[in-house]
């Protein structure tokens, strides 16, 4: 999968936007934000569109265990609590390499990636996922954990939501790859 490099205003979601802001804020002259900044937020207000992960494993084999995620999440996957559970068993074998591209490099990169991806819904409706995946860790250098916040958006309307993930028979449509130049004017 090829990343572009894109500025912060490509991020369409506003709750998207806010946390991309709260990320290079969270900075620092750290090269990667410390985990505890997201610790110390009230991100209930979102909560539900967000998943977080803990990174296990180095060099291109990093695997991304599940802490928590919210109800949307849960939804989309068609498992009401992952926690503990790796990514890579939630996602079809077919799918995995594409799905997990996007979390390898905000890990092996450091910086935000988003992606914007086409698939439909058991209905035939045509649904845009937005995913803002944003890297940090403990040490403020090498990344240990991911949040990863979501967004679906359908021009119908209303779509079926569940196990939207999982039930895709051909691997979704990518519409945009990106890896997020925070230093860029947005």
């Amino acid at each position: 999968m090829q990343f572009s490099v894109a500025r912060p205003d490509v991020v369409r979601a506003i709750n998207q936007r806010w946390l991309l802001k709260f990320w290079q804020q969270g900075l620092g002259k750290d090269a990667v934000p410390r985990w505890r900044i997201v610790e110390a937020e009230d991100l209930s207000r979102i909560a539900a569109g967000l998943s977080y992960l803990d990174v296990t494993g180095r060099d291109g084999e990093a695997r991304f265990m599940i802490r928590s995620h919210g109800p949307i999440i849960g939804q989309v996957y068609g498992s009401a609590d992952c926690r503990g559970r790796y990514l890579d068993e939630l996602i079809a074998q077919s799918h995995r390499a594409q799905a997990l591209a996007p979390y390898q490099q905000a890990v092996h990169g450091g910086k935000p990636v988003y992606t914007i991806h086409e698939l439909a819904d058991r209905n035939g409706r045509l649904v845009h996922y937005e995913r803002l995946l944003l890297p940090f860790a403990r040490d403020g250098r090498s990344v240990d954990r991911v949040l990863a916040a979501f967004e679906f958006i359908c021009e119908d309307g209303a779509f079926d939501s569940r196990e939207l993930m999982t039930s895709q028979a051909a691997v979704p449509a990518l519409r945009l790859s990106a890896t997020i130049d925070t230093r860029a004017a947005a």
